[in-house]
């Protein structure tokens, strides 16, 4: 089994429960509180200003040039065409770019984007990729599952779209790559990439939570 499955298999309970979070149900109906979605928006753009960071941040850690030319391309394309999403989103509700990067992070938002960052800073090119590895394939899966779910088109539709893109998928599968490399070159750190990529994924189903509950700092 690749590293990557067996860290997908680990993962099972996580996974499970975000496909049945009421934010990806709804989201995939159409139901979606709008107010809830634009939490969801205003957060995960700040928190795309520092996954493209992290992903900057492994470009000066990789050792070979292919590695590296794709890890800084990736952190562009989150910046200039990932990011056009929620550009597009956030102008249904008369929001400028300015807008959403005056946003102050939720506390979920804070934690998760803290714990990428430093473990970017902190941790091995191992450790980061299987901490960066939840986002892209979770998108993936839960986008999926949501399109199972869908019966008709819907305001949330280009989200559903998008993460299952062609270019999506791309995206995702060079991730897998890049875990297993990391898996079969680096066997010693198996412990800590399992680490990493569980609180990872455990972030991301409490970002759904704070988008769900429009999280905010209670004082």
């Amino acid at each position: 089994m690749a590293f990557s499955d067996d860290l997908l298999v680990e993962g099972t309970d996580i996974w499970d429960a975000q496909k049945e979070h009421p934010f990806v149900v709804e989201l995939a109906e159409g139901t979606l509180d709008g107010d809830a979605f634009r939490h969801w928006v205003e957060q995960d753009y700040r928190y795309l200003l520092d996954y493209a960071r992290v992903f900057a941040i492994a470009g000066t850690k990789a050792t070979e040039e292919e590695t590296m030319t794709h890890l800084f391309g990736v952190a562009h394309e989150i910046l200039d065409f990932e990011m056009d999403l929620h550009r597009e989103f956030a102008a249904g509700y008369d929001l400028t770019p300015g807008d959403l990067e005056a946003v102050g992070k939720a506390p979920t938002c804070v934690a998760y984007t803290n714990y990428l960052v430093r473990t970017a800073h902190e941790g091995s090119i191992a450790e980061i990729a299987a901490a960066i590895y939840p986002c892209g394939q979770g998108y993936l899966d839960i986008a999926e599952h949501m399109a199972e779910l869908a019966e008709d088109e819907h305001r949330y539709t280009p989200f559903i779209e998008k993460y299952t893109s062609d270019e999506f998928r791309e995206a995702v599968a060079w991730m897998r790559e890049f875990v297993d490399r990391c898996g079969e070159r680096y066997p010693s750190e198996h412990d800590a990439m399992r680490e990493a990529f569980l609180t990872s994924a455990r972030l991301e189903y409490q970002f759904w939570e704070m988008a769900y509950t429009q999280e905010q700092w209670p004082v």
